[in-house]
């Protein structure tokens, strides 16, 4: 049987690691987990709690495609929250995670072949999921003295049709102020270019709040979701906020592919934004963790990264140790016990030299995925001695 074009896409690398270290754990060996973007804690209690009632006297069934009403007015009630910013609640589409996000804004935003810029590094997903659609990705190779966030030189000539910016970035951690995200806004609108700004790492912040593009204008997409700051990767929640005059489009669209969000998944979402002082707490472990990775990771031999600003995730530029990214996770993965994540998923020209750490999981892991690394990394320099300079 024939295949699309459209069906051509690369897979997500780290999905194969997780299946190399689950082949691992089932072989009886003990993983540490630095390859994924997961939180280590589940959803709150008090999420948990409100599903647990609500399932004695709901039948669950479909909601409406935008998603339940009480859940839209509570997420547009955080933006005043978080960020000062008024938002009306008609705005907020509530969606089948922030890949139901993607899915429904790149539809509603771009017809067949259209160029839509993505920093590189960044999420692989969106790449894919752009050529999934028969769109062209545009890979912006952003450079470290930008902390590998875009810049609106880096639009210069490509004539795109839209842009998608993250921030937190992953994989990153960095992140973009008012002026920088600003600029890009007005660069993309000079190109005539649709803006998307990815924005589910907000709440993972460590020393300044993230920007969200609604603080500075109401003609862009926002995306965001319950995954990350809510710790509810697997409830696959997520919401988008979309300019009024486009509420429809994306209506429509969403009632065909979607028919609406998972019931069950939108009861605890709406929970979990009451249940602050718990996320708080989750944030207080992810500061301990990047604490000890910033420390640690120089003196197990992994020494150029920038401090990420946000997220849960260390972008290390392994080019000393590697020009085989995937081999040299692989045999961390073999050798120490511990996975990472090869850079090739967010960057398909330098990712070869580059790799992903996760501190998202428990700190005692945490510690000893170090421990690991360092002893890894000191047998390997006895095996193979750097050369001297």
């Amino acid at each position: 049987m024939r295949n699309s074009t459209r069906s051509e896409v690369d897979p997500f690398i780290v999905m194969d690691v997780m299946e190399a270290a689950r082949r691992a754990e089932e072989g009886g060996r003990r993983i540490i987990h630095m390859e994924v973007g997961q939180p280590g804690t589940g959803a709150p209690a008090g999420a948990i709690e409100a599903v647990a009632g609500t399932m004695r006297q709901d039948a669950m069934g479909y909601t409406v495609a935008l998603g339940l009403p009480a859940l839209r007015r509570r997420i547009a009630r955080l933006y005043g929250e978080w960020y000062g910013v008024d938002l009306n609640p008609d705005r907020v589409v509530v969606t089948p995670g922030s890949s139901g996000a993607f899915l429904l804004a790149f539809t509603a935003l771009f017809d067949s072949g259209d160029r839509v810029g993505i920093g590189a590094p960044g999420y692989p997903s969106y790449r894919q999921i752009l050529t999934a659609l028969g769109l062209r990705p545009v890979d912006i190779e952003t450079a470290p003295g930008n902390r590998l966030q875009p810049v609106p030189a880096d639009l210069d000539g490509l004539d795109l049709a839209g842009l998608m910016v993250a921030s937190p970035a992953n994989p990153t951690g960095t992140m973009l102020d008012h002026a920088a995200m600003g600029a890009l806004i007005e660069a993309a609108r000079a190109q005539g270019a649709s803006f998307i700004s990815d924005e589910i790492y907000h709440g993972l912040e460590y020393e300044n709040r993230a920007v969200t593009g609604l603080e500075l204008s109401d003609e862009l997409y926002v995306i965001n979701s319950f995954s990350k700051y809510f710790s509810m990767t697997g409830w696959r929640v997520g919401w988008m906020v979309v300019p009024e005059d486009h509420v429809r489009v994306v209506e429509r669209i969403a009632q065909n592919l979607f028919i609406c969000p998972p019931h069950v998944s939108q009861v605890a979402a709406l929970a979990a934004l009451d249940c602050e002082p718990e996320l708080q707490a989750n944030l207080d472990i992810y500061k301990a963790n990047r604490k000890l990775m910033i420390e640690r990771l120089p003196s197990a031999g992994f020494t150029r990264f920038a401090p990420p600003d946000g997220a849960f995730y260390i972008y290390a530029d392994v080019s000393d140790l590697t020009d085989d990214s995937r081999a040299f996770a692989a045999e961390i993965l073999e050798q120490a016990g511990v996975a990472v994540t090869p850079g090739l998923d967010f960057d398909p020209v330098r990712g070869h030299r580059t790799l992903r750490f996760s501190y998202a999981r428990a700190t005692a892991d945490i510690e000893e995925g170090l421990a690991r690394l360092a002893d890894f990394m000191a047998r390997r320099e006895r095996a193979f001695p750097t050369p001297a300079r």
